[in-house]
């Protein structure tokens, strides 16, 4: 196993890069996912968690859910505007889901599953 963090360094609603993977924590429930943006390739692990428990790009507003690593909300603003585009990179997501690793937490300390 490799070690991410403290579990007080990630507290509820916060996301952390940690190698390849965006590690965060929805209300206790910790999660990793591979950290580029089927989109343009942002940096995941500077999005947010939505209300819904989702990642969110920090640039176009994708949404995707952590337990699959689906997209479940197409790019949003300007890009939301091009007939299709959301449905294509959800479609594609349900083929190539971002990676997804198990977070197991052990004396106050996360780690990446192996």
């Amino acid at each position: 196993m490799t070690r991410i963090a403290g579990a007080a360094d990630v507290p509820p609603g916060t996301v952390i890069r940690a190698g390849k993977y965006a590690v965060g924590n929805n209300n206790g429930d910790y999660f990793a996912v591979s950290r580029r943006c089927r989109h343009l390739g942002a940096d995941l692990s500077e999005g947010s968690i939505d209300a819904d428990g989702c990642l969110v790009c920090p640039w176009h507003q994708s949404a995707y859910d952590v337990r699959t690593g689906q997209m479940v909300r197409g790019p949003q603003g300007a890009f939301a505007k091009i007939p299709g585009l959301g449905a294509f990179y959800q479609a594609l997501t349900r083929v190539f889901p971002l990676r997804r690793q198990s977070v197991i937490e052990r004396s106050g300390d996360l780690y990446l599953g192996d």
